[in-house]
């Protein structure tokens, strides 16, 4: 089912959670960010075969390793991205999304419009973050 969502709508806490206009506002939100995400792509791998040239300066090439490493890291976060904006385009459809997967309270509107693949509410972040906190300090 396809909702129309007006250009200038942001979803409120003054209708009722996770209705039809929320899901589509979050799935085109979604959508959008992926696609940005893989234009980026794109772009990157294009500039890497580009500057895949010999470079007879040993400094130059190793400041162009260098680049290539760092771009190469942020594909590879990008890619995780991508499957965490995936698994939320799931639970949009499954109905599962915008719930807390350890509460099952709904997360805020605002913590999904600030981060539209959480899977916690901030409560739950918060103890899950303190108790990560607490291994590692041991």
């Amino acid at each position: 089912m396809t909702v129309e969502i007006e250009a200038d709508y942001r979803p409120s806490d003054d209708e009722p959670f996770m209705n039809d206009r929320q899901r589509e506002y979050f799935r085109n939100k979604l959508l959008n960010w992926k696609d940005d995400i893989l234009k980026e792509s794109k772009e990157t791998l294009a500039n890497l075969q580009e500057e895949s040239q010999n470079h007879p300066d040993f400094a130059d090439r190793a400041s162009s390793e260098t680049d290539r490493s760092i771009e190469l890291r942020a594909r590879d976060r990008q890619r995780k991205l991508i499957s965490k904006i995936d698994a939320a385009l799931e639970r949009i459809a499954d109905g599962s999304y915008g719930y807390c997967e350890e509460t099952g309270e709904p997360i805020a509107l605002r913590r999904l419009e600030a981060r539209p693949i959480a899977t916690l509410s901030i409560e739950a972040q918060e103890a899950h973050e303190r108790r990560e906190k607490v291994y590692r300090d041991d």
